[in-house]
């Protein structure tokens, strides 16, 4: 019975998903593609625990940029102790080398990690740093990508974990999207990407 629950489950979730992908001009395919995490290697999300695949795939462009959602799997563990997890995300096609940075909610454990001297990047807005755990190497990155207008365009949207890397973003919960929060994640994506300045893109397009 349960096999049989699940079955139309993933059928029904295969048909909104395609519906949806149809409706807003994208590709859709249910097929498993056990590819993403080296094509998109430096995502950590992507490469956790083993057996991967991203499926119900949904490519295409949006708002003129290149757009991939997806939901993903990956399993932890082994025999007993093995478990399958799944998530939803988009990655967008920045159009230019991006450099490494992690932007999420902020948790319990994050403060208190921050009590034991484990700090993330603190900005102007006291209110932003509240709500935002922000890491990256490249200090100056993280302030040029996240300078007023966007910290107040990320505060005013729905939350998601973001991360750059090499040409792209990602925007990911640790659950799956009903089919209208692949619109919202691809909306906080594109937000930061079109928020950033002339002279960052220019910089980066240059290999600054």
């Amino acid at each position: 019975m349960l096999l049989v629950v699940g079955l139309w489950l993933r059928a029904r979730r295969r048909n909104e998903l395609s519906a949806w992908a149809e409706s807003h001009g994208l590709s859709f395919d249910a097929a498993h593609d056990a590819s993403y995490d080296e094509r998109y290697a430096g995502f950590g999300c992507l490469r956790r625990g083993h057996s991967r695949h991203a499926y119900n795939v949904m490519s295409g462009e949006w708002e003129g940029h290149p757009v991939e959602a997806f939901d993903y799997r990956y399993v932890t563990g082994h025999g007993k102790n093995r478990s399958t997890h799944h998530f939803s995300a988009v990655v967008v096609d920045v159009g230019f080398p991006v450099k490494a940075l992690r932007i999420r909610p902020e948790g319990l454990f994050d403060r208190v990690t921050e009590l034991l001297g484990a700090d993330d990047i603190d900005f102007e807005s006291a209110e932003f740093s509240r709500q935002f755990h922000v890491k990256g190497e490249d200090r100056r990155w993280a302030f040029d990508v996240l300078h007023q207008r966007t910290m107040a365009f990320l505060l005013s949207m729905p939350r998601f974990s973001l991360q750059f890397a090499d040409h792209e973003v990602i925007a990911w919960r640790g659950r799956r999207f009903a089919p209208a929060t692949f619109a919202a994640a691809l909306r906080v994506a594109i937000g930061i990407i079109d928020r950033l300045p002339p002279y960052v893109q220019q910089e980066q397009k240059k290999g600054r």
